[in-house]
């Protein structure tokens, strides 16, 4: 008998899905599409941002909004596996989509000149404190930063505070603007900070 795996399993496979990220500097806030990121851009992406990720429309993004958002990630992963549309998602549905991720990653690493790597057990999102889910740019340490008041909910003011800091911190040369160039340098200074060993209390 084929092995099926319902919504409800599913959504605990993916239980490490990005779910809210940080306000950043990326590409999507420039409007004009000129390469670079102004202050104001970043700003009106930020506005943005925030009530695209503020699901009941209540002002803040808190727990209730991270949840929404995690059930409607988990309902859309569920609906590209289910390639039948049966309400179901059966073992070889399941391995295709491993099979075409896999594919898909091997290809984007070939175009980038990178050697292969070991995907193991990465299909429900699983890649350490890499990515969206645990600190890195875009995610929920990142996000849990621009609490300032410590209410475990993040106003529209916070938001914007900590998307106009990450922007300063991006434009290394003080000119209003982030170029590509310091997106990718700011990438690059986050993923040293983050591969660098932890620092042994003092005493050790």
């Amino acid at each position: 008998m084929m092995k099926k795996i319902s919504l409800l399993t599913l959504g605990a496979a993916l239980i490490a899905v990005p779910v809210l990220a940080a306000p950043g500097v990326g590409a999507k806030a420039d409007s004009d599409g000129n390469g670079t990121v102004t202050r104001a851009e970043a700003q009106a992406g930020a506005t943005a941002m925030f009530a695209k990720m503020d699901a009941n429309g209540d002002g803040k993004l808190d727990a209730t909004d991270r949840a929404a958002k995690r059930a409607e990630m988990q309902a859309q992963a569920f609906e590209r596996l289910d390639a039948n549309k049966d309400g179901n998602v059966s073992k070889a549905e399941w391995d295709q989509a491993s099979a075409d991720r896999a594919a898909k990653r091997g290809e984007k690493r070939a175009e980038a000149g990178e050697p292969g790597k070991r995907d193991g057990h990465r299909m429900g999102g699983h890649r350490g404190k890499r990515g969206g889910h645990h600190g890195g740019p875009g995610g929920r340490g990142g996000m849990m930063k621009a609490d300032t008041d410590g209410d475990k909910a993040i106003s529209q003011a916070e938001f914007q505070t900590a998307a106009l800091a990450r922007f300063d911190a991006a434009d290394a040369n003080k000119d209003g603007q982030v170029t590509a160039e310091e997106r990718k340098a700011q990438r690059g200074a986050w993923k040293a900070k983050h591969d660098a060993p932890p620092v042994p209390p003092a005493g050790e």
